[in-house]
């Protein structure tokens, strides 16, 4: 079971750098045509949507999607199942960071001034921007599951970009593409996993306190 979930996680990391690229692609294109940030975001936001779509469809592993779960089941197994998520998520997410960092050096240089704005967010701003990413990360995943439509996917994603919503995998592809592995970067990324999880979590646990 580790080794299907790690692996199906990895992929998922990889399915969540594709989104990064072409965020940033999409701001680098705008950009240099004059288009305004705002722009940018609406766009590269919505083609984003690629990843989680890509990942529900193929039933791979997403920390985020995963993590408001263990309200209804916090097995052994299923903790196993999250940590081991969240380290394929890791692996995959900043490998293919890395590897596009080398391939193309625009995004690269991109990443290093997103990265560097997103170290220097107050670390209870970072903690409020991971919970309610992870509200709504929670609530695309748990609706495509439900009810087998996209419609969550396709506006809680954008939703949570263009808000400056921290998305931990996301940002560790951007940290993995910025080739900043440093001390203020560990804190960030630990913050922002426990804001998604808080958030991840907040919805499964209300209701089930009500019920």
């Amino acid at each position: 079971m580790i080794k299907n979930t790690f692996l199906s996680s990895f992929l998922s990391g990889l399915f969540i750098s594709i989104g990064g690229t072409v965020f940033i692609a999409c701001a680098s294109t705008l950009n240099s045509s004059g288009n305004s940030e705002f722009t940018h975001k609406i766009i590269g936001s919505v083609m984003f949507c690629v990843a989680l779509l890509s990942i529900c469809m193929l039933g791979l592993y997403l920390f985020t999607g995963k993590v408001g779960y263990l309200v209804n089941d916090h097995s052994k197994n299923a903790v196993i199942a999250i940590v081991t998520g969240l380290i394929g998520n890791f692996v995959g997410s900043t490998l293919f960071g890395v590897i596009t960092s080398f391939s193309s050096p625009a995004i690269h240089e991109f990443a290093k001034t997103m990265c560097a704005s997103k170290v220097a967010l107050n670390p209870f701003v970072v903690l409020f921007y991971g919970i309610m990413c992870g509200i709504l990360m929670f609530t695309a995943v748990h609706t495509y599951r439900e009810n087998k439509t996209f419609i969550g996917i396709l506006f809680c994603v954008p939703v949570f970009i263009i808000c400056g919503f921290e998305h931990s995998i996301a940002d560790m592809f951007y940290f993995g593409a910025a080739r900043a592995f440093t001390i203020d970067y560990l804190w960030f990324i630990v913050v922002v996993i426990i804001g998604n999880a808080i958030g991840g979590m907040l919805i499964p646990f209300v209701k089930k306190f009500i019920k």
